[in-house]
């Protein structure tokens, strides 16, 4: 399968994503595929599909949409937002997946990048505004001179 191939079927997958989905995983990840993100760090399609049964399982309707993808070798980044939550108080993370393929395409290694501190903390009433302050403090404006 070309690497486009497989980038645009993660992609739907994602995108896609719910209940019904998980049952397709394995069409996906191989048997032994490594996923990590900030909070998780698994091996295997059983292991990666908990996370997202998880995911359904504490979060109100969440979504995912690939703003941009691109691909090298076996090798691709996809540029997501993650949205969660009922209209009136939805939230959106926005992150970035590292992926890895084997020869039939599917992801053996996957890898998000984003910032739980700027995108979930700060909506933590006493954790967010620590999450500020520590912000304002630490970022080049406001820190003292040698």
């Amino acid at each position: 399968m070309s690497t486009a191939a497989a980038i645009a079927r993660v992609a739907s997958f994602y995108e896609n994503l719910d209940q019904r989905a998980l049952q397709r995983i394995g069409e996906i990840y191989a048997p032994a595929a490594q996923f990590k993100d900030p909070f998780n760090e698994v091996c295997g399609v059983d292991a990666i599909a908990h996370v997202f049964q998880h995911m359904f399982a504490t979060v109100d309707d969440p979504r995912f949409r690939v703003e941009r993808s691109f691909g090298d070798g076996d090798e691709a980044m996809l540029v997501w937002v993650f949205s969660f939550g009922a209209a009136a108080r939805r939230r959106s993370v926005r992150g970035v997946s590292h992926l890895r393929f084997d020869d039939r395409g599917r992801v053996v290694a996957h890898r998000d990048y984003w910032d739980p501190a700027e995108e979930l903390y700060t909506g933590v009433p006493l954790l967010g505004g620590l999450m500020r302050w520590l912000r304002r403090r630490l970022s080049a404006g406001t820190m003292p001179s040698p």
